[in-house]
């Protein structure tokens, strides 16, 4: 607490200092003895207590037989956490600069005189002090309003006794509330580790998800790279019978055509003699010919590759059937799959018989 600092920036030293020597609790002036906490901010012992006690609302008081480990509360002024021993608040160091300058402070104010400002006066009767407490109206107000004034009928009550009580009643509810942030607090806490959580796990499932769908698309591809295979192997085999036809086609053709031009020579020539030679040869080899032009042939519906047409339709219907579920659901999705295959199977058999 830098009060030289303080003092020399305000015109009055003595109405500064006196906010310095504020109790950030009960909002007065500290009552010994002051403590200090590790955070260098000052406290009552009393009002530290109080709110020492709200945050740990099941720590035994002192003196108590029983033993505890401590608590903690956060500091009014800075929020900083502050963690108690078994001693409590009693553990805590005292400030005896800040308490000797309360008892300097004090004797300084006992020995100036009272001003007229420094008590509040009474706006109906300006030269009045208030120094009673209007019950009925709520308001504090002075003894000619009580007598003469406004407040004749109402209840009044001594300044000092009710400003004791709401004091106290402050200073109870700021208590509450410094418990009720330190519970906040915690909530928050809670939170935060709650959304940390479920980022990690929804980051896991995300990866386990996409580790299963590349592995059905790894059995789809090999899958198709196996049918794709298949389909290729039948191909070349057909291929390989037509290639085979064409060559003993035209092989055929090629002997035909040369035939045909030996006998068209023969039937040129002049001489019967000649002719007479070679024609019954040439007779006999074209019928032959003509007798081997029964070579092989396709069967009809030979390029037909519709066998290897595939029904994805169910196998289409369960991927789009894929979602979030139990294991139950899904031991029930693949028996009702079972049955469907089964009485598919013995539709088709009774069909046969």
């Amino acid at each position: 607490m830098d009060y030289k600092s303080s003092l020399i920036q305000d015109g009055n030293p003595m109405e500064n200092l006196e906010k310095q020597l504020i109790c950030p609790i009960c909002l007065e002036m500290f009552t010994k003895p002051v403590v200090i906490l590790p955070c260098q901010h000052n406290l009552c012992r009393k009002c530290a207590n109080d709110i020492f006690q709200a945050a740990n609302p099941y720590w035994t008081s002192r003196g108590s037989s029983v033993s505890m480990s401590g608590g903690r509360f956060r500091c009014p002024t800075c929020r900083h956490e502050v963690i108690m021993d078994r001693h409590g608040v009693y553990g805590l160091q005292r400030n005896l600069l800040v308490e000797n300058i309360i008892d300097i402070y004090k004797q300084e104010c006992s020995s100036r005189p009272l001003q007229k400002g420094s008590h509040p006066m009474c706006k109906e009767h300006e030269d009045e002090k208030i120094n009673i407490y209007c019950l009925t109206c709520e308001v504090p107000t002075c003894s000619m309003c009580k007598v003469f004034g406004i407040h004749k009928a109402c209840e009044v009550a001594p300044l000092q006794s009710v400003f004791q009580g709401q004091k106290t009643e402050l200073n109870n509810c700021i208590s509450m509330l410094v418990a009720g942030n330190d519970r906040v607090q915690t909530i928050i806490t809670q939170l935060e580790d709650s959304r940390r959580v479920t980022k990690e796990n929804s980051h896991q499932v995300k990866e386990e998800l996409s580790q299963k769908f590349d592995t059905l698309y790894a059995i789809l591809d090999e899958k198709k790279s196996e049918l794709l295979q298949r389909i290729t192997q039948e191909q070349e085999e057909k291929l390989s019978f037509i290639e085979a036809l064409i060559q003993q086609y035209q092989e055929q053709l090629d002997k035909s055509t040369k035939l045909v031009e030996t006998a068209i020579q023969s039937l040129d020539e002049p001489g019967g003699a000649t002719f007479l030679l070679t024609a019954k040869q040439l007779i006999k080899s074209i019928v032959e010919a003509s007798k081997g032009c029964q070579l092989g042939k396709t069967e009809q519906g030979f390029e037909n590759m519709d066998f290897f047409t595939l029904d994805l339709e169910h196998i289409a219907d369960a991927l789009r059937a894929i979602d979030f579920g139990t294991d139950e659901e899904e031991e029930e999705f693949i028996e009702e799959e079972d049955q469907e295959e089964e009485e598919s199977t013995e539709g088709k058999e009774e069909g046969h018989q």
